[in-house]
């Protein structure tokens, strides 16, 4: 076994990397950029070296310091996690070449399962299931038009050398794919540096299944079962699930053993994932092979209560693989939400910022063996590499953490996520929690009518018209705001200076003050009557008497009228104008009218274009002068390795165009001069 190793990758990966190796008593060395140098990958590693500016390509992504640092710190092999150089077939020779070991299968086969295309030619020799299309080298785009005409649409636009949902169009018509062929090939150049696509003929409601596998250099190789990895945005997993719901054994054992003479074909070690479409009818299709450990592989470890990073290092280090197919055993059922700093009602736009207030349900780490499961007891566990005060930042992937659970069966696993879900609280940027929460307790997801198309056939049940703020809500923001009146007036000396004694008092009769709330833009008010021991609200012509029974920091109990209620406020932006409110396990936001605050210079209504992030412009699809439509597109921005359309927000005129491609903007940069048509 390893004495040292290195970690070339960051984030809750590397963290989880970091605690295999300690618990194996292996030294872990962690590389960062300049970014990263407060991380928390950084903290749990017993050494780390910087390698270059935040900029990923200047420093994960710099394959030559990688080695550099290994050989420097002593390290004997290196793991790469998933993501950055983990399929780069070029930097696992380059370990091999400098005496190191690449804790992941031979560049021979990432090179062979690199190329979506070329993995196709290999799997249909293994006679492994296909899905139909075009995954030739001619790229020329009235061929590949041509061929997706002839697939009959809608068709499938993928990058051969892509993951994760980067450059992916589904295209319903022969009229809109070139200029879909054009977008998927810009965004595969940036996010892999090849633009070369293939084409398949897009199924109906398919399931996304994907089969694990596991082998080592003695020629043995088994599937760890399956994940259920179909619901999806943007092509990206949201939930993943293991077992697959509805899975007949003798599918399984059908699908494993196809992943498996996948993985043969190859020349595989190491762990590996063989993704398949599959039709509601049962039939499956190979998509690719993700030569490394997923993102989900949680769910899989916790069916199966084996650790798979341990299993990564036995077999790199020369050892077999721990157990045999017939040894392996199924147990429960877990379910993964990845939990990420992003805006759902804005398109999953990442969001950027500083995790001012972070609480998480309790949680253990993962117990190697099946000890924890066959007990019965539902676990929850938490894989993660950020903590409070951490910022999010746009060099790299949003995710904030992954949150897994398990329980004896599926219905007991999804009341487990949802207590979970109910309980996390992040402060200081948009997360999905709320929608995740949704999309658990949607009917297709708690009935296993599962799909790739899912989230988008769903629309209107998961993302639901806003409803007025309840009243509970309204207390306990009231409760926390004057309780920090309270507060302030304490420290001050209230004695002396009767304009800021916050008790109410009048001589003749009760103080009564309005209070302005503002919920998803709409002003809500809210009359506070000062009383004895309390105080009485009015709103929406209804009253409810108050009183704050306890406050513990951030979290008050009132009553109101003759119940109790418990919650979470936080005080968020720089002025303390917001208010994030936690409370019957969901999250709201408040914005606070202060009469007292200067009013702030409005932006005028149209004439103004922002960029809702930091990027990069990579199209410009008007000009100067250009008379545009309602939602006509005015340029693409290019953003977390994702692309952003800026739409016309009415009809207008465009009057000036200040950037051009190219050119990095800033986060609420105004892109273009628009004036709105007055007719």
């Amino acid at each position: 076994m390893f004495t040292k190793i290195l970690i070339a990758n960051r984030g809750e990966i590397a963290c989880r990397v970091a605690a295999t190796a300690r618990r194996m008593g292996v030294k872990t060395v962690a590389v960062y950029s300049e970014a990263d140098a407060r991380a928390k990958h950084v903290a749990v590693c017993d050494e780390a070296v910087c390698i270059g500016p935040a900029s990923a390509k200047e420093s994960y992504l710099r394959a030559d310091k990688i080695i550099a640092v290994a050989l420097a710190t002593g390290a004997q092999a290196i793991h790469p996690g998933y993501g950055f150089l983990s399929e780069n077939a070029q930097f696992a020779q380059a370990c091999v070449d400098a005496g190191l070991v690449f804790i992941g299968p031979p560049a021979s086969a990432i090179q062979a399962m690199g190329s979506k295309s070329a993995a196709k030619s290999l799997m249909e020799k293994a006679e492994v299931p296909l899905v139909p299309g075009y995954h030739g080298d001619d790229q020329d785009a009235d061929l590949l038009h041509q061929q997706a005409d002839k697939i009959a649409y809608p068709v499938l636009l993928k990058a051969s050398a892509g993951g994760g949902g980067k450059g992916m169009r589904i295209v319903e018509n022969s009229a809109d794919f070139k200029a879909a062929l054009a977008s998927c090939k810009r965004e595969a150049i940036s996010s892999f540096g090849d633009d070369k696509v293939l084409v398949e003929k897009y199924l109906t409601r398919p399931r996304h299944i994907e089969i694990q596998v596991f082998a080592d250099s003695f020629g043995e190789c088994v599937y760890l079962f399956e994940r259920d990895c179909s619901v999806q945005r943007r092509h990206q997993k949201v939930l993943e699930e293991a077992p697959a719901p509805g899975m007949p054994e003798e599918r399984r054992k059908a699908m494993g053993e196809a992943a498996v003479a996948a993985a043969k074909a190859v020349g595989y070690v190491g762990a590996g994932t063989v993704e398949f479409i599959a039709n509601q009818d049962g039939s499956f299709y190979f998509m690719e092979m993700n030569t490394r450990l997923q993102v989900e592989h949680p769910v899989t470890e916790m069916i199966t209560g084996l650790d798979l990073v341990e299993w990564q290092l036995r077999v790199a280090s020369g050892e077999a693989l721990p157990l045999k197919q017939d040894q392996l055993k199924l147990s429960g059922h877990a379910i993964e939400a990845r939990i990420y700093a992003e805006n759902p009602n804005k398109g999953f736009l990442p969001s950027i910022g500083t995790l001012r207030h972070l609480r998480t349900p309790l949680a253990r780490e993962f117990e190697i063996g099946s000890a924890t499961q066959q007990s019965g007891d539902t676990i929850v566990r938490i894989d993660s590499g950020v903590r409070e005060g951490d910022a999010i930042s746009p060099f790299y992937d949003p995710m904030i953490a992954k949150l897994i659970v398990w329980a004896p069966d599926r219905r007991q696993a999804l009341a487990a996520m949802t207590n979970a879900l109910a309980q996390y609280q992040i402060v200081g940027l948009a997360s999905n929690i709320t929608f995740l929460q949704r999309l658990i307790a949607s009917k297709p997801f708690a009935t296993a009518d599962l799909d790739t198309g899912l989230i988008e056939r769903h629309h209107d049940t998961l993302f639901p018209s806003a409803q007025p703020v309840d009243i509970a809500v309204l207390a306990l923001a009231t409760a926390a705001l004057l309780a920090a009146e309270r507060t302030a007036s304490d420290a001050s000396d209230r004695h002396s200076n009767p304009w800021t004694d916050t008790s109410g008092w009048r001589l003749n009769s009760n103080l009564q003050r309005q209070l302005t709330f503002v919920d998803d833009g709409k002003s809500t008010p809210i009359a506070v009557m000062y009383q004895s021991g309390g105080w009485l609200l009015e709103h929406a012509q209804h009253f409810s008497r108050m009183a704050l029974l306890q406050q513990n920091g951030n979290d008050y109990t009132i009553s109101l009228e003759d119940r109790e209620v418990r919650g979470t406020v936080v005080r968020d932006a720089a002025d303390g104008s917001l208010f994030q409110i936690f409370t019957g396990g969901h999250q709201t936001t408040l914005g606070y009218v202060d009469p007292l605050a200067h009013a702030g210079e409005s932006e005028a209504e149209g004439g103004r274009l922002t960029a809702p992030m930091p990027g990069k412009i990579v199209a410009v699809l008007v000009a100067q002068g250009d008379k545009v439509k309602k939602g006509a597109p005015l340029l693409i921005m290019e953003a977390m390795k994702m692309e952003h359309t800026i739409a016309a927000p009415a009809d207008g005129l465009v009057e000036e165009l200040l950037y051009t491609v190219g050119d990095q903007v800033a986060e609420a940069a105004q892109l273009l001069a628009f004036t709105l048509d007055a007719s």
